[in-house]
Parts: C-alpha cells; structure tokens; sequence
C-alpha cells in the first residue's frame, strides 16, 4: 500500500476497530408538566465501529471510602460521525466495557478522528 492514498490508509485503520461504542450527548428538553427545562441524556450513535487505545493508566487511588479509578484514554473513529465535546461514550472492546466521561474536542485526519476520553470511576 502506498501512502498518499486515502481510502486504502482509511480502510486500513477501520480493520483494526475491534470496538462498538455508543455516544450520549445531554439535550435540553422541556418537562411536560412543570416546563422547566433540564437535560437529558440522548444516545445518538449507537454501535458505531471504533478502537479504544489507552493513553495513560496510574494505579487506582485509594481514600477512606473507596478507590478511585482516573485515567485517560484515545478514541479512534471513523471521521464521517460527529461526536461533541463533553459527550460520555461506552466502548465494549475485548471483553471489557469503557465508560467514558468527558469526551474531548475530536482531532480529525482524512482516515479517522481521534477523542481523547477521561475514565472516573470508583472500584
């Protein structure tokens, strides 16, 4: 494969997306019966092909009541999907399921984008 040649570079890199992730986003909705006006988590992309790689994993902090898990991980994703900044996203990849907080602004390239997510989670 020559480089230069963006389909083939892109087709490539989707080979490797061994994840499904799903993306919610907060939407401001109108209650009903006391029209105030709150937000809701939305799915909007539900499924979509993707690859988790982990960009920095410390141990797991403790506290008196309970451990905290922190650390930061990349998104690889088709650039044809739009997926807002702070939206959580659910990657289930090899076994484990990723729930992301906190979806940073995407980077794209013609062959994918690239999302760095934040994990805060207690064990």
């Amino acid at each position: 494969m020559a480089f230069g040649n963006v389909a083939a570079e892109r087709a490539a890199i989707e080979m490797t997306y061994e994840g499904l992730c799903t993306v919610t986003e907060f939407v401001k909705t109108k209650d009903p019966d006391t029209k105030a006006n709150k937000q809701q988590a939305t799915p909007v992309l539900l499924n979509q092909p993707c690859a988790l790689s982990q960009a920095s994993l410390p141990a797991a902090g403790a506290s008196d009541t309970a451990n905290e898990i922190n650390y930061d991980a990349k998104l690889f994703i088709s650039p044809d999907v739009t997926i807002q900044p702070g939206s959580l996203i659910t990657v289930t990849q090899d076994g484990m399921t990723f729930k992301g907080k906190h979806a940073g602004e995407p980077f794209r390239y013609p062959t994918h984008q690239e999302i760095m997510l934040k994990r805060v989670d207690r064990a």
